[in-house]
């Protein structure tokens, strides 16, 4: 072959390579490009999942119908005793007389899907966002389906079976199951770690007996924090809070962690645990608990502890981007707040209806809380403390999420 020819066949593939790298550039772009940031907000007694802005004004782009496979699903509950029972046990204990329709939701990574955990119906469910069917189910081990999370590359989706006491993790695209690992009693909160290496999971317990007193707190089952490779699904370590509350002096609180955010770094876990007005700090490395940081109590909040709903007093914390503010939902105490990082002092006390969750906004700035007592989502603004928009959505908004869906989407629409 001659020099010429060889430079020859050397540009004309130097220049296919850029064009083919140019090409998957624009198309990466362009399905970056076709995609819009949202929030979902899970309507848990309604069966509904609400789309809002992710930033501003917080306004509703549209409402998905997350149990569109109602009627057949309540055909196999009715033709199975035990899950007839479980069934009804769901709705008169955690559901407060409701069936529970939509824990969590995750969109998937083109933005095409929702994934819904749906308590009651003891399944995962991915729904097309366009047509509003369900592309494929999942029925978790046990009859409860509860907290999910998603791996940072959004490919996996990790499923908290409550009664079986294990964690599934499931291709989120397929539902093909990856594998499981078990955990504590009633696997709740689930953390995949920033590098996706690690998945962290909180195991509360029983929280459904009126044994509420702390003198009767052994009989709420094995509750602890499992951490898990989230490749091979086997067990890196195993923390019970007990010793480490005990070893500050904490013997009546309740060992149940509830949820809990990482600061940036993940070196430090803040956490609330059942029955407190409040939150804990916990260092990693030391593998103590650092601070401790009681809020307000509520003067209307009664002190009977079985009146509080599912053991919670507090439910809801999250961290902003930098890691200088904590925002705390004050669930049985009907207010939000956001905390300074580094002196615990909290700020204004927003008031806000049994708040059941809290997370962040698109662009960082505020705090997003679910008020499931007044079927609204609230932002507080994460440098002042104040309360910046409510938009209303379904019957008691649970979980919150950022997701992603097509660019220009408004439905399909359960109204």
């Amino acid at each position: 072959m001659s020099v010429l020819r060889s430079r020859h066949l050397f540009s004309l593939a130097a220049a296919l390579a850029l064009t083919a790298g140019t090409t998957a550039t624009a198309v990466a772009q362009d399905t970056a490009a076709a995609l819009r940031e949202v929030m979902f907000v899970g309507n848990n007694w309604d069966g509904t999942a609400d789309v809002i802005e992710s930033t501003g004004d917080f306004a509703r782009l549209g409402r998905v119908d997350v149990i569109p496979d109602k009627a057949q699903r309540m055909a196999e509950i009715n033709a199975d005793p035990i899950k007839w029972i479980y069934f009804m046990a769901i709705r008169n204990s955690v559901g407060e007389g409701h069936d529970q329709f939509v824990d969590d939701m995750y969109s998937t990574p083109d933005g095409r899907s929702m994934v819904v955990s749906r308590p009651s119906f003891a399944d995962v469910v991915s729904i097309d966002l366009t047509t509003g069917r369900i592309n494929w189910r999942f029925p978790v081990a046990g009859y409860r389906a509860d907290h999910m999370a998603v791996s940072p590359d959004g490919t996996r989706v990790a499923v908290s079976a409550s009664t079986a006491g294990k964690v599934q993790v499931l291709d989120i695209v397929t539902g093909r199951g990856l594998g499981e690992f078990t955990t504590g009693d009633k696997p709740h909160e689930n953390i995949f770690t920033k590098d996706g290496k690690y998945i962290w999971n909180m195991a509360i317990g029983e929280v459904n007996t009126a044994l509420d007193d702390p003198v009767w707190d052994w009989t709420k089952g094995d509750r602890r924090i499992t951490v898990v490779d989230a490749t091979t699904f086997k067990q890196v370590k195993s923390i019970d809070m007990r010793g480490r509350l005990d070893a500050i002096g904490l013997k009546d609180f309740s060992d149940a962690v509830r949820p809990a955010v990482f600061s940036p770094d993940e070196s430090t876990l803040y956490f609330q645990v059942s029955f407190f007005n409040g939150f804990l700090e916990y260092d990693l490395a030391t593998d103590r608990i650092t601070r401790v940081k009681t809020l307000p109590k509520n003067p209307a909040t009664s002190t009977d502890r079985t009146t509080w709903v599912n053991d919670s007093r507090h439910h809801g914390i999250s961290m902003n981007p930098s890691g200088t503010k904590l925002c705390v939902a004050g669930t049985m105490d009907d207010y939000a707040t956001v905390v300074d990082r580094t002196t615990l002092q909290e700020g204004p006390l927003v008031t806000a209806s049994k708040p059941y969750w809290a997370t962040v906004s698109g662009d960082g700035r505020d705090c997003i809380i679910s008020e499931s007592g007044a079927d609204r989502v609230t932002a507080i603004d994460f440098a002042t403390g104040e309360k910046v928009a409510s938009v209303q959505v379904g019957d008691h908004p649970q979980r919150v999420r950022l997701a992603h869906v097509p660019a220009g989407w408004t439905g399909p629409s359960a109204d």
